[in-house]
């Protein structure tokens, strides 16, 4: 039997807003199982539906200490969908974090509250991984900006 991930976590300072955040970024539903837990579920999803992952946002009185230990990664489809989601993302409050190579195959933002994120340029899904556990990439060292591919690493918002 195989393991299914089926929800990420994530700790906010405000979970109600950073949750608005990225149900408008992702298009998807908002709940909340209580006081200071916001839930992100695709349209349509019935828990525990094994097919998806959802999002829950914890609130949390600390203040993030270490920066960049977990970021997602977005899949686009056409150079037009990723400029698209780019300016739809900023519109929504996401600030540009590292600007980078000119020809990086991706963009780094960071969310209302600087958890970074990559909106990545279009790519075939893997042959060699089913599912939509690697959407990105068909090699386990070009996944993204810090898996190991070579690319230049943000080291925190841009200066230029």
């Amino acid at each position: 039997m195989t393991l299914q991930l089926v929800q990420v976590n994530f700790k906010a300072g405000d979970d109600s807003a950073l949750g608005r955040f990225w149900a408008q970024a992702l298009g998807w539903d908002v709940s909340s199982e209580g006081p200071g837990v916001t839930n992100l579920e695709p349209v349509g999803f019935d828990w525990p539906d094994p097919s998806a992952v959802c999002v829950d946002l914890v609130r949390v009185p600390d203040p993030e200490t270490v920066r960049y230990r977990v970021h997602l990664e977005l899949a686009t489809t056409s150079e037009a969908h990723r400029a698209e989601l780019v300016a739809r993302l900023k519109e929504l409050g996401a600030k540009t974090v590292d600007k980078g190579r000119d020809d990086a195959p991706f963009t780094m933002l960071a969310d209302p509250e600087g958890n970074v994120f990559g909106v990545l340029e279009p790519r075939e899904l893997s042959a060699r991984t089913p599912g939509p556990s690697r959407p990105w990439s068909s090699n386990a060292r070009t996944r993204g900006p810090w898996s190991g591919s070579g690319a230049r690493r943000s080291t925190g918002p841009s200066t230029n």
